[in-house]
């Protein structure tokens, strides 16, 4: 069996754009045994797909904790909010310590990574709805999140994290896209090279993509950057990273998006023929109406927007939230 606690997957990202996206993923949906029955969850999700775009570092906690490969089954029990690991059909051993001291070490680690990708239902990997058991036996009504899932999140709270199961829903797997890029571009355009201008210059690119996820918050962190004047540039970074990554958590509706769409056929006003206007109005109404995907309004603007947009317009990342090579295999997903 190949150490589950190394890279999987180095298919990734290069030959779709120059962009290293390092992607932190539980091992078992790699292919690898380490499931307590000796196992695999092998998502062909992860492994036919994403990792085109992605490179993939695969970790199980549970393995780096020593546990045995096959084991018995665990569960969450006590308080959910603090919820112990014990054996399912023994809950006298608390293992929580044990499975900790396994990937507390580790943890510093990933900061490299740009979005991790979690097994569902796992009590050290599942990110939420995870089951706590009471003394009696019975489930308690308050879910919690895996031992591991909960220690990531504390430690990356904003990273984007999903679980793989909820990736086959098609509107959450192309917000992920989404964040994990914006997430890597941030670290790239305004962690690694702090200023204000590159800040400003981030924003400016993904003002659309703001204004179709969240326009109050959009206005807040226009806001924020218009009034920093002599503070700490890292404490407005830090705060205007954490409002942005807020904002765009949730994928964006049909009514906000058509919003968006609107605001940017405004940059081709006067500048393109009144049937060409009249077609496109005609196309965000079908898709506003279901009956279209966002590609197809976002193409015809693209179009028009090379002949005719102004250099703001055409740096929007919303034309363009990840790679363009990236887009059919997202549409070919849906």
């Amino acid at each position: 069996m190949n150490n589950p606690n190394t890279i999987a997957s180095d298919k990734a990202g290069n030959n779709l754009s120059q962009q290293t996206i390092n992607i932190g993923i539980s091992a078992c949906l790699t292919g690898n045994q380490v499931r307590y029955n000796g196992g695999h969850t092998q998502s062909r999700l992860c492994l036919d797909l994403l990792s085109q775009c992605f490179t993939f570092t695969s970790f199980c906690p549970e393995v780096a904790a020593g546990f045995d490969i096959p084991r018995p089954t665990m569960k969450l029990a006590g308080n959910p909010d603090s919820p112990r690991l014990v054996f399912s059909n023994d809950d006298s051993t608390d293992l929580t310590r044990e499975l900790v001291k396994g990937f507390e070490k580790e943890l510093p680690k990933m900061g490299h990574l740009d979005g991790y990708i979690l097994m569902k239902n796992s009590p050290s990997c599942g990110l939420e709805r995870i089951k706590v058991y009471q003394t009696n036996g019975h489930p308690h009504p308050q879910r919690s999140a895996g031992v591991f899932a909960k220690a990531l999140k504390k430690q990356y709270p904003l990273m984007p994290i999903e679980e793989e199961g909820r990736l086959h829903d098609s509107k959450l797997f192309d917000n992920f896209l989404l964040r994990v890029y914006a997430y890597n571009n941030f670290k790239k355009d305004v962690l690694e090279h702090p200023s204000l201008n590159h800040l400003m210059v981030f924003h400016s690119r993904y003002k659309y993509i703001l204004m179709a996820h969240n326009q109050d918050q959009c206005r807040v962190l226009g806001r924020l950057l218009g009034s920093h004047k002599n503070g700490s540039l890292e404490a407005l970074i830090d705060g205007y990273f954490n409002g942005f990554i807020e904002a765009i958590s949730k994928p964006a509706s049909r009514k906000s998006h058509t919003n968006a769409l609107f605001h940017i056929l405004g940059y081709l006003k006067d500048k393109i023929a009144p049937m060409a206007t009249e077609h496109i109005v005609t196309v965000i109404h079908n898709y506003h109406n279901g009956l279209t995907p966002l590609t197809t309004p976002l193409t015809l603007l693209k179009h028009h927007l090379m002949q005719h947009g102004c250099e703001y317009i055409k740096q929007q990342r919303y034309l363009e939230p990840y790679p363009e090579k990236i887009s059919p295999m997202v549409n070919a997903f849906k």
